[in-house]
């Protein structure tokens, strides 16, 4: 395709969709964190990257606006109307340049390792396969194997992916026959763990498969497991996934805000 290739750094554009509502805990983009809005903290994370040249909110609320730009960050109002953050991410993509490299970088992701977004920049930019490439990391608790809150991914011998679950993939057929359901067999046989991968919310896409994946209609798959990197697959993209060793924490819910400020004392301490 001919969006393939190597970019500099200045066409490698971080956009963070700031979306203002949320389900489970409202105006969760605001709240403070160390003394900032979480966003704030968010935008310091992705600034970091070594590899990123600008970094961009696109938002659909005022607040979050005047946040960002009093603070001298970057930041664009979007429409009210998108349905998910590649929507969103979408439209400000439309105004940079060809063959530019976007960052999804999720808002809620305050202490998103600077590291994360860096390996998986320097892996679009080495791989001309590539359509679009996002993060995984190791599984360390049983209880993550069994939760469709958490997705799972798997991938070829080469590193693209295969197909991301909400159920335990791969399963172990043979150790859950012998210990009599799949806890059973975690608990009597540790080292299971390690067949299963935690997918992780960090995108980098080449523009202009952005553009067309946000084109495309909604795929069986993708409304059945409720994950959208799933349109993506049905479609025939290359996705490759990169392992990654620092764990991040999406802020979702009042008890991940509390986590996440445990979190950022500590380092700060």
């Amino acid at each position: 395709m001919e969006q393939h290739g190597k970019n500099p750094n200045k066409n490698v554009y971080a956009i963070i969709p700031a979306r203002y509502s949320s389900t489970r805990l409202g105006g969760k983009l605001l709240l403070p964190l160390g003394g900032k809005p979480l966003i704030l903290r968010t935008v310091e994370q992705a600034l970091k990257a070594r590899n990123v040249g600008r970094v961009i909110v696109a938002t659909d609320n005022e607040k979050i606006l005047n946040v960002m730009r009093a603070s001298g960050n970057e930041a664009i109002l979007t429409s009210a109307a998108h349905q998910s953050g590649s929507d969103r991410i979408a439209e400000v993509a439309q105004s940079l340049p060809e063959n530019s490299i976007i960052v999804n970088v999720q808002g809620d992701e305050p202490l998103i390792p600077p590291t994360t977004i860096e390996r998986a920049v320097e892996a679009m930019i080495a791989d001309d396969a590539a359509e679009i490439v996002t993060t995984c990391e190791k599984i360390e608790n049983a209880r993550d194997v069994s939760s469709g809150d958490v997705v799972k991914v798997i991938t070829d011998i080469n590193g693209y992916a295969l197909y991301f679950s909400r159920s335990p993939i791969p399963f172990p057929r043979e150790a859950v026959k012998k210990h009599g359901d799949l806890e059973a067999a975690l608990i009597n046989e540790p080292n299971l763990i390690n067949l299963f991968r935690k997918h992780t919310g960090l995108y980098v896409y080449r523009r202009e498969f952005l553009l067309k994946f946000t084109q495309y209609k909604q795929t069986i798959l993708e409304k059945t497991e409720m994950l959208e990197q799933l349109r993506a697959l049905e479609n025939g993209a290359r996705i490759r996934v990169v392992e990654v060793a620092e764990s991040s924490i999406g802020v979702d819910t009042a008890e991940d805000y509390e986590r996440a400020k445990k979190m950022l004392k500590t380092i700060q301490d």
